[in-house]
């Protein structure tokens, strides 16, 4: 019981963590629209918004291979 408890806990943790750069780089996507930071006169806003959402994409990609590469048996 207590095993699986903490095997269910630890899946969660490894998933937070693995998607925490996706959600920040959605976060930063919101804080800059939200602030009129991002306008939509802005030059070259879409290639902008693109080079940020794959930015948080791959280094949550690159976090999970690491994480599921060296994951504990």
């Amino acid at each position: 019981m207590r095993n699986s408890f903490t095997a269910k806990i630890q899946y969660l943790l490894t998933v937070a963590i693995t998607l925490a750069p996706w959600l920040l780089s959605m976060y930063v996507f919101y804080w800059l629209d939200a602030s009129a930071t991002w306008t939509s006169e802005t030059p070259h806003r879409g290639k902008l918004s693109v080079v940020l959402l794959m930015t948080g994409m791959g280094l949550s990609f690159l976090i999970h291979s690491y994480l599921a590469r060296h994951k504990p048996e």
